[in-house]
């Protein structure tokens, strides 16, 4: 099959840190190459892959994330040549999601944010200009405020477990807070639990732009000292350094998270999980055996709920992700999903 995968521009794929999104990209593009696709990846040029790479930017002009000019640019370029394709499969947003209405070619999008509010209201406004256009969830709660898009699949996002070492032992006695620094991926909720019950915490966040700049200098910068810490932005070395040596990962969410990759890097890693109840947690975590989930931030600071996630078997968590977040497992249902966006084009 011939697939045309359009990254977002704003980071290389892989990305150095920051980058859920181009993340899974990178694995997809290698994983259909490695089954025998023959694979374009449309990215900047400072990505690696094993796709054939086609970029507009030599470098991923992250200074410029959300200006509309770079990615057009960047998008318009992986849309002239749709012959050259049998599929085109967008990561982008809805941008790219837009332009896709206008070739002919099969056209599939992975919707990688929430779908609630006027981010869904939008999605629904575009289709309506792009009806042959079939979308892809990661979670199936991402599409609970939108039922009737056109879906076509649900593909949930893997991991590399090559480059996640996994731990047969309890980790230390820090709590770590992994993600973006804004309010709702929590960060100054995990400070709440960490004073309530005394123990130390990491944060690990991106926080370039200006919003999560006010909110760290607001809501957290004012708290840090002593075993409270803010160690930056990290790299994949560092992030799993630091999985292995937590107690346990604490993800204090207050939105409809679409998938939350920080959840199964974990697990993989053998270190248990505390999140709360929301998005696709409750897909990917089963309560009491491979993670814990609790209604309300504040369940964090009881001692049972830590007694809880301390008894958690490191090698079930794995199994987990080995079983049902490998690679192999997301090329298979991406390909399924090119071949019922072909096929439903064909019928349309």
């Amino acid at each position: 099959m011939r697939i045309g995968i359009l990254s977002p521009c704003w980071f290389p794929v892989p990305p150095q840190a920051y980058g859920g999104t181009e993340r899974v990209v990178a694995l997809l593009a290698d994983g259909l190459v490695d089954v025998g696709h023959d694979v374009t990846l449309f990215a900047s040029g400072d990505s690696q892959t094993r796709a054939r790479l086609e970029y507009v930017f030599q470098t991923a002009p992250s200074e410029w994330i959300g200006h509309t000019y770079w990615e057009m640019q960047h998008t318009m370029h992986a849309l002239r040549r749709p012959g050259d394709f049998d599929v085109l499969h967008d990561h982008t947003g809805l941008l790219g999601l837009a332009f896709g209405g206008l070739v002919d070619v099969p056209f599939c999008h992975t919707v990688h944010g929430p779908l609630t509010g006027q981010p869904g209201r939008m999605y629904e406004d575009v289709i309506s200009l792009a009806p042959r256009t079939k979308l892809i969830s990661i979670s199936m709660n991402q599409r609970r405020p939108k039922p009737n898009l056109p879906w076509i699949a649900n593909c949930p996002n893997a991991l590399d477990l090559s480059v996640y070492p996994f731990r047969r032992k309890t980790g230390g006695d820090y709590l770590l807070f992994l993600g973006r620094m804004s309010p709702d991926k929590g960060a100054h909720r995990a400070l709440a639990v960490a004073l309530e019950t005394g123990l130390p915490l990491k944060i690990a966040a991106k926080c370039r732009e200006p919003l999560e700049i006010r909110y760290f200098d607001e809501f957290i910068r004012p708290h840090l000292g002593g075993s409270l810490e803010y160690v930056g932005e990290v790299g994949h070395a560092d992030k799993v350094e630091l999985l292995m040596g937590a107690r346990a990962l604490i993800n204090p969410i207050d939105w409809e998270e679409p998938f939350g990759l920080v959840v199964i890097e974990a697990m993989a890693c053998g270190t248990p999980v505390i999140a709360t109840r929301r998005g696709a947690f409750p897909e990917i975590v089963d309560h009491g055996r491979t993670g814990v989930l609790v209604d309300n931030y504040r369940e964090m600071e009881e001692p049972e709920i830590l007694e809880l996630a301390d008894k958690l078997d490191p090698e079930v968590l794995r199994a987990e992700v080995e079983e049902r977040f490998s690679t192999e497992r997301m090329v298979a249902d991406y390909v399924a999903a090119y071949e019922a966006t072909i096929a439903a084009t064909a019928g349309a």
